[in-house]
């Protein structure tokens, strides 16, 4: 008998999640049955995926560009990642101005409805909480940016995650790996190569919980959403980013097709775990791992590729939330201050979301902090920011997931873009957790 493939495991994982939820939505004591015995399952699964990613970005990421023997090809990959992420991210936020622009989603919201969301959402922690941390982030200055990538303390660097700084000592590595004699590289390389080894198993032998840790994670995520009279009223809205985001992925498939030769219907079926894990834990930081894993083993890009682009891009190519940013910035002003729905500032939208989206950090709800720093390059009366957010807050994590996605399918497409113009994209070869395993 054929093994269920893993997809069709987490898909079947999330909708039973999805109906549990709502089965203890109805139950007295329902909520906190999922939170206190359910969510945690969850939870556990995104620590040891997290637990991963770096260990996984430094021995990938060293590996890879050891095997390049040329630091000109680093300068060659390097060029080609960021232009085609930056075209991407263009590409996206043209999509979603054009959708609001065209379906108008905010201009027929009734005064009622934006009070009562403005009463429910105004002063809430996670609105607060997105203010004060765009509020930092604004204030640290023009070049913050460009100095958090260079870590002072690569430990401090790795203990706490921050990828870029973790991506710069990687390649300070690689590349001081191939300035030296080989003799003397070679038994580094070897432990990097061995590590990378053992981390891409560790995915595999995570992956085997996934389908149970979609279900905890879809089931906490139905509870949380207590009002549906808001979720309808904000629906054409959300229709909007959603659609957006559909064709996002349109955009990517035609891509692949025309470059690759490759058929969407097989990269959709080779990515889809990752796409799926994507959806239900709403960050691509969290989902890197198996992205890697997937468009290493099952779609066949070189090590050497997937280890540099995949990282770069799970930073910086934020083109599911570029593209939401420039439909919820409109929205917003449809319906508080239609008056700055001037084209200048749709060219700065444009601009900031841009920018914005390389600074986008790859965890939950980090484009809601991004979106105020857009909100506020347009001149967006700084009064009437905690209603604006109020008003997208109580959707945001649904389209959070989604969008997602599409930063996740977009690190893969960009791999398979750059890898198959470097001569780098091969024939897959999958590998299951236990192939090394004596069989008996």
């Amino acid at each position: 008998m054929k093994k269920l493939a893993l997809h069709w495991k987490i898909i079947i994982g999330m909708f039973l999640g999805i109906l549990f939820g709502f089965i203890m939505n109805s139950v007295d004591g329902g909520k906190g049955f999922v939170t206190d015995w359910i969510a945690p399952f969850g939870k556990i699964f995104i620590n040891l995926l997290k637990l991963i990613a770096v260990p996984l970005i430094l021995a990938s990421l060293i590996k890879g560009i050891s095997d390049l023997k040329d630091i000109s090809k680093i300068k060659t990959m390097g060029l080609r990642t960021i232009i085609i992420y930056v075209g991407t991210t263009l590409v996206a936020i043209v999509i979603g101005l054009t959708i609001v622009n065209t379906v108008q989603p905010g201009t027929g919201m009734s005064q009622d409805t934006i009070q009562k969301i403005k009463m429910k959402y105004e002063n809430d922690a996670g609105v607060t909480d997105k203010l004060m941390k765009a509020s930092a982030q604004k204030d640290a200055g023009p070049l913050q940016a460009l100095v958090d990538i260079f870590p002072s303390n690569i430990f401090t660097a790795l203990g706490e995650a921050k990828m870029l700084q973790v991506i710069f000592f990687a390649l300070f590595v690689g590349i001081c790996l191939l300035l030296i004699p080989e003799k003397k590289a070679k038994p580094l390389v070897k432990f990097f190569d061995s590590l990378n080894e053992v981390v891409m198993k560790m995915v595999d032998l995570i992956m085997l919980f996934a389908p149970y840790a979609v279900f905890a994670l879809m089931a906490n995520v139905i509870i949380a959403f207590d009002d549906t009279e808001i979720l309808v009223k904000l629906l054409w809205y959300a229709g909007c980013v959603v659609v957006g985001l559909a064709f996002m992925i349109g955009f990517y498939l035609l891509l692949i097709k025309i470059y690759t030769k490759k058929s969407p219907m097989w990269f959709l079926s080779k990515i889809s775990p990752a796409q799926l894990l994507a959806f239900s834990t709403s960050s691509s930081a969290a989902t890197l791992p198996v992205t890697m894993e997937r468009v290493e083993e099952h779609i066949g890009v070189d090590k050497e590729v997937s280890g540099f682009v995949l990282p770069v891009g799970a930073t910086v190519n934020m083109d599911g939330t570029s593209l939401y940013q420039g439909i919820a910035a409109v929205f917003i002003m449809q319906v508080i201050w239609p008056e700055g729905l001037t084209f200048t500032n749709q060219l700065v939208i444009i601009a900031t979301a841009l920018l914005a989206s390389i600074g986008s950090a790859a965890v939950p709800s980090a484009g809601m902090v991004m979106l105020v720093i857009v909100l506020e390059s347009i001149g967006f009366p700084a009064e009437l920011l905690p209603i604006g957010l109020a008003l997208i807050f109580a959707v945001d994590r649904p389209l959070d997931m989604c969008r997602t996605v599409v930063n996740v399918t977009g690190d893969a497409t960009v791999s398979m873009l750059v890898a198959k113009s470097l001569g780098k994209l091969h024939e897959p070869k999958p590998v299951e957790w236990d192939d090394d395993y004596p069989k008996k």
